[in-house]
């Protein structure tokens, strides 16, 4: 893979880093700001509604640009939205920090995704996106659990000086090592863009993202209180399992894009069907510490599984559009289901049947995800028909 490849995995880790450190501290937030865990999940909701309304707009408005430009633009948001998550005096100030943080998320993926694709040969595009992700799983392997770490140990301020430092150094490389754009920057009419977007199964793809997406984070925002509340480990157990976790992202991540190479449809499938298993097991799993931490490296494992599958699909879909403004909506779409998942994760805490719960109500997600591919697939299938028989 081209070394420019690697400097997009350097952004995307610091994004992560971010994006994820959060879950692993809602106990010290809540405690220091005087909130409901709840609402401190509402942060990770937030932050994904953040990146859902900055990934299409600040991708339409910087479409004129040269990619490195806004890549480069992009970090320097994240790096001092961060610094202001450090400064933070109130909850509301934090929130705040967290949604200018985040503008800069959907687009990085988004263009990130588009340069991604156009360094490597077509057949190895998916895996050329998995790659870039891996940025936020080696995030979760190391950046989630020293940040888990270093919050518990000196303040959860503290986390996001260090977040900061990064998103600097990230800003660096990206700086070095993304090579100025070869061609001119894409010239396209939005309006002609979003109408092609608009389309049915550009749309049932969307979808299929934002519902596989709020199943793993409905799970994955409690993360913390359930490993505590419901399967008895200490506070300090929490950043060690996360381990285990980052490590499931990594492995499923890479074999969804390897896959997706060979048969997309199947993949986006298979990945589905695998992540309803694996909500569905994380609830009697909780009972038992040994069968806790399997669970979760498989939900790791199982969520990111889908990412490099999903974000191809709905590339394929969108055809003639702006590949920059659909690989965004993408990546809005995930930050989309990862705040239905936060939101839903809270109702079933607060006003169902518990903590406990939570993982067998986010099992609905995935399925509900294939029902929708399941039509995808047949509309596109009885277009390309009608499309055979006209010809």
């Amino acid at each position: 893979m081209p070394l420019a490849l690697y400097a997009l995995t350097a952004g995307a880790f610091g994004i992560g880093v971010t994006e994820f450190v959060i879950m692993g501290l809602l106990l010290e937030v809540s405690r220091e700001l005087g909130v409901t865990i709840a609402s401190a999940g509402l942060l990770i909701s937030g932050y994904a509604l953040g990146v859902v309304v900055g990934a299409p707009v600040l991708t339409a408005l910087t479409a004129r640009w040269p990619r490195k430009t806004v890549l480069i633009a992009l970090m320097v948001i994240f790096t001092l939205g961060n610094a202001a998550c450090a400064l933070a005096p109130s909850y509301g100030w934090l929130a705040a920090a967290r949604v200018l943080t985040a503008l800069a998320h959907g687009t990085f993926f988004g263009v990130g995704s588009v340069v991604a694709t156009g360094l490597v040969a077509q057949e190895k595009r998916a895996s050329a996106i998995a790659v870039m992700f891996t940025g936020l799983t080696v995030a979760n392997i190391l950046g989630v659990p020293f940040g888990t770490w270093l919050g518990q140990e000196f303040g959860w301020r503290a986390t996001f000086w260090a977040v900061a430092a990064v998103g600097a150094v990230a800003l660096a490389v990206i700086a070095m090592l993304v090579p100025q754009d070869e061609s001119a920057p894409e010239v396209s009419d939005w309006r002609s863009d979003l109408k092609a977007i608009l389309r049915a199964p550009v749309l049932l793809g969307l979808l299929t993202t934002v519902l596989g997406y709020a199943g793993v984070f409905a799970v994955f925002t409690y993360v913390a209180p359930m490993l505590t509340g419901i399967a008895g480990f200490a506070d300090t157990a929490v950043s060690p399992i996360l381990l285990v976790f980052g490590g499931g992202l990594i492995i499923g991540n890479l074999i969804g894009g390897k896959l997706a190479d060979r048969n997309l449809i199947a993949t986006v499938f298979g990945s589905m069907a695998a992540l309803g298993v694996a909500l569905a097991l994380t609830m009697p799993a909780l009972w038992s510490q040994p069968a806790a931490v399997v669970a979760v490296g498989l939900l790791g494992a199982a969520g990111f599984a889908t990412v490099a599958p999903l974000q191809m699909w709905v590339l394929s879909k969108a055809e003639g559009a702006g590949q920059s403004l659909a690989s965004s909506f993408n990546i809005a779409a995930f930050n989309l289901g990862n705040a239905i998942g936060a939101w839903a994760g809270g109702v079933v805490i607060e006003h169902g049947p518990g903590l406990n719960a939570v993982p067998l109500a986010a099992a609905l997600f995935p399925v509900a995800a294939i029902v929708v591919a399941f039509v995808a697939t047949r509309l596109s299938n009885r277009r390309a028909a009608i499309a055979a028989a006209i010809a």
